[in-house]
């Protein structure tokens, strides 16, 4: 089971939360018949979304993270409820790229680093919350590191990873976000930044270990203890009614004159490509339902 875990240092100046989410990488991976690389990007960055969407307190906040790199993949989108249930989409989804030098997936060349990451927190007021940040190398984990810094002034660590198997199967995702609250010492910083340059390779130790020995590397020294698990998995809220919805802001004169070609048009969700078939009579009851909102706000 898909799963964040977070924990915090006896003193309180350190939070750290960790994501095992092989499971919902790979039902990403099926939905959109994602190419290794692009895989690992998006997974990437459901991973990250799903570690600050989860941190949440308001019920139905949601966290959308959007970047756009310059890079073959375009644009890289995942949401986040604020229970840390994910969905998500990349405009390509075949990109594919050769190895790194050291053997990795390029997701850094997939995305590229000519272009913004973008955190927006809908909090269920007027208008949410939006910070952007220019990428760091497209990794999606350094990007994520930057923006917390810069836009949210928290100092962060972050670590994401996906690895790929040879049948194409997903078979480790997750990563860990460490925050440092105010009053850190400068000792404690260090020991956490040797910390995590001295530990294993990230989608090594939850496929051999597990994500408990996440914490164990990277908090090595610390008196810590765990303060909550919490289940997690790809989860999309479309429906029927919601594509409806979005059909209703079509201007009137495009929708009469989809009605009169009298052919039955179907819309895919671009998140979990679940197909919704609209008959011209049931664009007629979209289009009819507008005009009776129109004189009922008149």
């Amino acid at each position: 089971m898909d799963k964040i875990i977070r924990a915090t240092s006896a003193d309180g100046f350190v939070k750290m939360a960790v994501i095992s989410a092989k499971d919902t990488v790979e039902r990403a991976r099926q939905i959109h018949a994602l190419s290794p690389t692009a895989c690992a990007a998006l997974g990437r960055t459901l991973c990250g979304a799903s570690l600050l969407g989860q941190a949440m307190k308001e019920e139905k906040a949601s966290l959308t993270i959007r970047i756009n790199g310059g890079g073959p993949i375009g644009s890289v989108v995942a949401v986040s409820d604020h229970e840390g249930n994910v969905r998500g989409y990349v405009d390509n989804s075949r990109c594919e790229l050769p190895l790194r030098s050291d053997g990795k997936l390029n997701v850094g060349g997939a995305v590229g680093r000519d272009g913004m990451l973008t955190v927006s927190r809908d909090l269920g007021l007027r208008e949410p919350y939006i910070g952007s940040v220019e990428l760091v190398s497209g990794e999606i984990a350094e990007d994520l590191t930057a923006y917390l810094l810069e836009s949210e002034q928290v100092p962060s660590a972050c670590a994401l990873g996906v690895l790929v198997d040879t049948d194409l199967s997903i078979r480790a995702a997750g990563g860990f976000l460490v925050q440092l609250m105010p009053g850190a010492e400068e000792e404690l910083i260090e020991t956490l930044e040797e910390n995590i340059l001295m530990m294993d390779q990230l989608t090594t130790v939850l496929d051999e270990d597990g994500a408990g020995a996440l914490f164990r590397q990277v908090l090595r020294g610390f008196d810590w203890h765990t303060v909550g698990e919490y289940p997690v998995q790809y989860r999309c809220y479309c429906s029927r009614e919601r594509v409806a919805s979005a059909l209703s802001v079509i201007d009137d004169a495009e929708l009469a004159e989809m009605i009169a070609e009298g052919e039955e048009i179907t819309i895919s969700c671009q998140f979990c490509d679940r197909k919704y078939a609209f008959s011209p009579k049931a664009l007629r009851d979209v289009l009819d339902g507008k005009n009776k909102k129109t004189e009922n706000d008149t």
